[in-house]
């Protein structure tokens, strides 16, 4: 499911939008504030960015530059108040992907999530073909030319991230974060040995057409050939 963040200190705002996209199929995350929503990236990844632009403390623009330092390609939508063209040039230049004029249309927000998670080739489909691989993370089934492989769930949910975002690096922190239980035991270097097990098993099965590839001193990242 496709996490989105939401950024705004407009508290019956913030619960209006995230209710609106959870009832269209998201997995939403409110936040008042640009600090609250740095705790929020450091525990989960998430797909899309919608944040205010006027908040108290850290605004808009110096949010989005500083996640564009940590992260150039995770979309982000400007909803604000500010109409004026250098706000929207800021924004831009700030690095952001759409930019919307409250009172925003809801469905029109939806309607542009929409497009720009088509660009980043980000897609609600539970269902993912990459080379002679076929995944369906409805049934947590994966397929190589017609024969099942057996993944367990975690090797699943591991590959199916990986490969929803070809070339981009995921550190063995994140996926730690987002793929073991808080109260687990088990350290990053967990995530090597999954790591092992995935890669043993499409060789056997032997698929083709994509590379889940180490990136020394961070974590793993898939490569399409």
């Amino acid at each position: 499911m496709v996490k989105i963040l939401v950024v705004e200190d407009d508290a019956g705002l913030n619960t209006a939008v995230c209710a609106f996209l959870r009832k269209n199929g998201y997995d939403v995350t409110g936040c008042a504030l640009a600090n609250d929503a740095y705790n929020a990236m450091y525990s989960t990844l998430y797909d899309l960015i919608i944040s205010d632009v006027m908040m108290p403390q850290i605004d808009g623009f110096e949010f989005a530059e500083t996640v564009r330092k940590i992260n150039r390609t995770i979309p982000i939508i400007f909803m604000t108040a500010r109409d004026d063209f250098p706000s929207k040039q800021r924004g831009f230049a700030a690095g952001i992907d759409d930019y919307m004029v409250k009172p925003v249309d809801l469905d029109e927000l939806l309607l542009r999530i929409a497009a720009i998670l088509r660009r980043s080739n980000i897609s609600q489909s539970k269902r993912l073909t990459v080379g002679s691989l076929s995944l369906d993370a409805d049934a947590v089934s994966a397929f190589s030319d017609g024969q099942e492989i057996q993944l367990t769930a975690r090797e699943f949910n591991l590959l199916f991230k990986l490969l929803s975002y070809p070339n981009k690096t995921f550190t063995r922190v994140q996926l730690m974060d987002e793929f073991w239980n808080a109260d687990s035991n088990a350290g990053p270097r967990a995530v090597d040995v999954y790591m092992t097990k995935i890669r043993d098993k499409l060789s056997v099965a032997g698929c083709s057409g994509f590379e889940i590839v180490t990136v020394h001193g961070l974590g793993y990242k898939a490569v399409v050939k």
